[in-house]
């Protein structure tokens, strides 16, 4: 019996902006949508990943719905990235969030709010690229594991883990 490896590949950083409360909408649960800020956000390889990525976000935003449990967010992101090639990369995941005491303080901006471990944020990544250096990111699984990072007076990051899933 074989079971898939995770192999290190990304790290990326997401600089986010204040969320825009849509409302409820015909989906049912009432949508936020996170906008990136461009600003430091980017997506880079880990040191000895053989596919090389340096970019960095040119726009995006996440969608953000609240399970009816009220115990998880689900996450819909999606947006585009400038590598320093030149080469542009789809970048899109879905995710989830499991909300804890800390996570909530953190989206709520509660003054007690801090970094948070990794753990309670996976994610599934799917990329996309017309950029033939760039094109072997396409041929693959990737997940992900996440975690705001709190800075008093700057603003939230989320920071993932990348990995490569292989058999």
């Amino acid at each position: 019996m074989s079971f898939p490896k995770l192999v290190p590949a990304f790290t990326t950083h997401i600089v986010l902006d204040p969320g825009i409360t849509v409302g409820a909408t015909s989906k049912g649960a009432p949508l936020t949508i996170v906008p990136f800020t461009s600003t430091n956000s980017y997506l880079r390889s880990v040191d000895d990943y053989p596919i090389k990525v340096d970019a960095v976000f040119v726009h995006g935003s996440d969608f953000i719905r609240m399970d009816p449990s009220q115990k998880h967010l689900r996450l819909d992101v999606n947006s585009v990235l400038k590598d320093k090639s030149g080469g542009y990369i789809g970048y899109k995941y879905s995710g989830i969030i499991t909300l804890t005491p800390e996570i909530g303080a953190v989206l709520t901006d509660k003054p007690e709010a801090k970094t948070t471990d990794f753990g309670n944020v996976v994610t599934h990544i799917l990329f996309e690229t017309g950029s033939e250096e760039l094109k072997a990111i396409e041929e693959k699984i990737y997940v992900g594991t996440g975690r705001f990072i709190v800075e008093k007076g700057q603003p939230v990051v989320v920071e993932y883990n990348i990995s490569e899933v292989t058999a």
